[in-house]
Order: C-alpha cells, then sequence, then structure tokens
C-alpha cells in the first residue's frame, strides 16, 4: 500500500512537472512567432525604403544628407536584426526618426508631395509603420505573459532547471515616452 502511494506521489509530480514545462513551451514559442511577427513587417519596411530614396532622389538633390541617413539607418536596422530584440529595437527606432526627417523634408517639395509614387510609398510606409506597432505591442504582451509565468510559483521552482529564462521587452521609441509640449497661447 506504501508503495502505490509513493508511486501515485511520483506521478503527480511528474505530470505537474511535465504541465508546467509544456506551458512555458508554449509561452516561449508565441513570443518566437510574435517576435517573426515583428521581422515580417520590418523587413517589409526595408524593403520600401530604397524605393522610397530612389523616388525622392531626383527632387532632393541638395538634401543628401537625409537621403544619406536613412540609407544608412535602413542598414543599421538591418544588420542589428540578428543582434536580440534590444538592439533592433533601438535600430529601428533610428530609423524611424531618420524617416521622420525625410517626410519632414518631403513636405517643402510641393511637386515631391503631388508625385503618385512617392505619396503611395509614404501610405505603405505609414501602414508598415502601424502594423509594427501592433506587432510590437502582441510581442511585449506575450513577453510580458512568459515572464511573469517563469516568475511565479509554481513554476519559478522548475524555470531555471529547464533553462527558461526571462525575455527581453521590444522597447518603445524614446520619443513615445516623452510628454509632448502644447502650447496654445495666442501670440
Amino acid at each position: 500500500m506504501e508503495l502505490i502511494v509513493v508511486i501515485a506521489i511520483i506521478v503527480v509530480i511528474v505530470l505537474v512537472v511535465a504541465g508546467i514545462y509544456n506551458g512555458l513551451v508554449t509561452r516561449r514559442n508565441r513570443i518566437d512567432e510574435a517576435l517573426g511577427q515583428i521581422e515580417v513587417q520590418l523587413k517589409r519596411r526595408h524593403d520600401l525604403i530604397p524605393n522610397l530614396v530612389e523616388a525622392v532622389k531626383g527632387y532632393m538633390g541638395f538634401e543628401q544628407s537625409v537621403l544619406t541617413k536613412v540609407t544608412e539607418a535602413r542598414a543599421n536596422a538591418v544588420a542589428a536584426g540578428a543582434q536580440g530584440p534590444a538592439a533592433q529595437a533601438q535600430a529601428e527606432n533610428a530609423l524611424t526618426g531618420a524617416l521622420r526627417s525625410l517626410f519632414a523634408v518631403v513636405e517643402n517639395y510641393p511637386d515631391l508631395k503631388a508625385n503618385q509614387n512617392v505619396m503611395q510609398l509614404q501610405e505603405e510606409l505609414t501602414t508598415t509603420e502601424n502594423q509594427i506597432s501592433f506587432s510590437r505591442q502582441h510581442y511585449n504582451a506575450t513577453v510580458l505573459d512568459y515572464n511573469n509565468s517563469i516568475q511565479t510559483i509554481p513554476a519559478v521552482i522548475f524555470a531555471g532547471i529547464l533553462g527558461f529564462t526571462k525575455r527581453e521587452f521590444f522597447d518603445a521609441e524614446p520619443e513615445a515616452t516623452e510628454v509632448p509640449k502644447v502650447d496654445l497661447s495666442l501670440s
């Protein structure tokens, strides 16, 4: 009888550990899938940028520094993809800043603003930026769920032993955390 109780306890412990392990694997795979979705959107953005640069190059002959910054930021962002979410987020944030500069300069060229090709590329990039934002939100939510699960009882007991470690968030752009200044004075 004692042997049956010991075997039953061992079976229950094995089932609990297996359940915890399977749950953590599922959460870890969701993070990988969410990161893959970000990478799909980033690749789309990286593919659109050379087309946009080519479309505006003829109009902006003397604004070469802006085009150079966009091209360099794109190259850095592509290279940062293999360095993990933190490095990738930083490089992508720099690329976003360079694109904002480009769009601001485009506003100064009426012919360029009216160009259908440029307008379509800007619209595609804006849509892609929105999809990147949603993908980042989804990724960060899955990271939060996973990190919470490996840091709470009973999973915390087994997570380290089973090789589950904390994951990094895909950080927001620095501008996204700043409070905008609003001046409503009539001067």
